[in-house]
Protein backbone atom coordinates (compact mmCIF):
# COMPACT_ATOMS: atom_id res chain seq x y z
CA UNK A 1 0.00 0.00 0.00
CA UNK A 2 2.71 2.58 0.81
CA UNK A 3 4.04 2.30 -2.89
CA UNK A 4 0.78 2.51 -4.61
CA UNK A 5 0.15 5.96 -2.31
CA UNK A 6 3.64 7.67 -2.98
CA UNK A 7 2.65 7.00 -6.77
CA UNK A 8 -0.78 8.04 -6.59
CA UNK A 9 0.52 11.24 -4.53
CA UNK A 10 3.10 11.79 -7.69
CA UNK A 11 0.07 11.87 -9.83
CA UNK A 12 -2.22 13.86 -7.61
CA UNK A 13 -4.19 11.00 -6.16
CA UNK A 14 -4.56 9.75 -3.03
CA UNK A 15 -5.77 6.18 -1.77
CA UNK A 16 -8.06 5.13 0.76
CA UNK A 17 -7.33 2.51 3.24
CA UNK A 18 -10.07 0.07 1.46
CA UNK A 19 -7.65 0.54 -2.44
CA UNK A 20 -10.03 3.19 -3.78
CA UNK A 21 -8.56 6.05 -5.58
CA UNK A 22 -9.56 9.60 -4.49
CA UNK A 23 -7.95 12.58 -6.76
CA UNK A 24 -6.17 15.02 -4.01
CA UNK A 25 -7.37 18.35 -4.59
CA UNK A 26 -4.53 20.44 -3.00
CA UNK A 27 -2.04 18.55 -5.31
CA UNK A 28 -4.49 19.16 -8.29
CA UNK A 29 -4.26 23.08 -7.49
CA UNK A 30 -0.49 23.41 -6.53
CA UNK A 31 0.41 21.73 -9.98
CA UNK A 32 -1.99 23.25 -12.24
CA UNK A 33 -4.24 26.00 -10.68
CA UNK A 34 -2.33 28.02 -8.60
CA UNK A 35 -0.72 29.75 -10.98
CA UNK A 36 -3.61 31.88 -12.30
CA UNK A 37 -5.54 31.23 -8.99
CA UNK A 38 -2.55 32.46 -6.52
CA UNK A 39 -1.86 35.82 -8.61
CA UNK A 40 -5.73 36.49 -9.94
CA UNK A 41 -4.31 36.07 -13.62
CA UNK A 42 -6.86 36.89 -16.45
CA UNK A 43 -9.60 37.78 -13.48
CA UNK A 44 -9.42 34.28 -11.71
CA UNK A 45 -10.20 34.67 -8.45
CA UNK A 46 -7.07 34.13 -5.78
CA UNK A 47 -7.52 31.53 -3.71
CA UNK A 48 -8.68 32.62 0.25
CA UNK A 49 -10.41 35.76 -1.63
CA UNK A 50 -13.71 35.35 -0.03
CA UNK A 51 -15.31 38.10 -2.08
CA UNK A 52 -14.32 37.18 -4.87
CA UNK A 53 -15.39 33.13 -4.13
CA UNK A 54 -18.41 34.33 -2.63
CA UNK A 55 -20.69 34.87 -5.20
CA UNK A 56 -19.41 32.10 -7.61
CA UNK A 57 -19.87 29.43 -4.31
CA UNK A 58 -23.46 31.34 -4.55
CA UNK A 59 -23.96 29.25 -7.97
CA UNK A 60 -23.68 26.05 -6.22
CA UNK A 61 -20.99 23.22 -6.88
CA UNK A 62 -21.99 21.88 -9.85
CA UNK A 63 -21.92 25.03 -12.05
CA UNK A 64 -18.30 25.94 -10.63
CA UNK A 65 -17.28 22.35 -11.00
CA UNK A 66 -18.58 22.09 -14.61
CA UNK A 67 -17.10 25.61 -15.73
CA UNK A 68 -13.83 24.53 -14.61
CA UNK A 69 -13.84 21.61 -16.64
CA UNK A 70 -15.33 23.12 -20.08
CA UNK A 71 -13.69 26.27 -19.27
CA UNK A 72 -15.14 29.66 -18.49
CA UNK A 73 -13.87 33.25 -19.66
CA UNK A 74 -10.37 33.62 -20.16
CA UNK A 75 -9.71 30.50 -18.58
CA UNK A 76 -9.66 26.88 -21.14
CA UNK A 77 -11.27 23.99 -20.41
CA UNK A 78 -9.75 22.37 -17.41
CA UNK A 79 -7.12 25.33 -17.21
CA UNK A 80 -5.45 23.96 -20.20
CA UNK A 81 -4.42 20.71 -18.35
CA UNK A 82 -6.55 18.49 -20.36
CA UNK A 83 -4.53 15.32 -18.89
CA UNK A 84 -6.21 16.07 -15.36
CA UNK A 85 -9.54 13.72 -14.92
CA UNK A 86 -12.52 15.22 -14.07
CA UNK A 87 -12.36 14.36 -10.92
CA UNK A 88 -9.23 15.47 -10.20
CA UNK A 89 -10.39 19.05 -11.54
CA UNK A 90 -13.75 18.93 -9.26
CA UNK A 91 -11.16 18.24 -6.43
CA UNK A 92 -9.12 21.20 -7.03
CA UNK A 93 -12.30 23.08 -7.34
CA UNK A 94 -13.38 21.76 -4.01
CA UNK A 95 -10.24 22.77 -2.33
CA UNK A 96 -10.42 26.10 -3.74
CA UNK A 97 -13.63 26.77 -2.51
CA UNK A 98 -12.80 25.19 0.99
CA UNK A 99 -9.69 27.78 1.19
CA UNK A 100 -12.29 30.57 0.49
CA UNK A 101 -15.17 30.61 2.49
Amino acid sequence: MKKLTAIAMCTGLMITASGSVLADGAATYDKACKACHMTGAAGSPKIGDKAAWEPRIAQGMDTLHNSSIKGKGAMPPKGGQMQLSDDEIKAAVDYMVSQSK
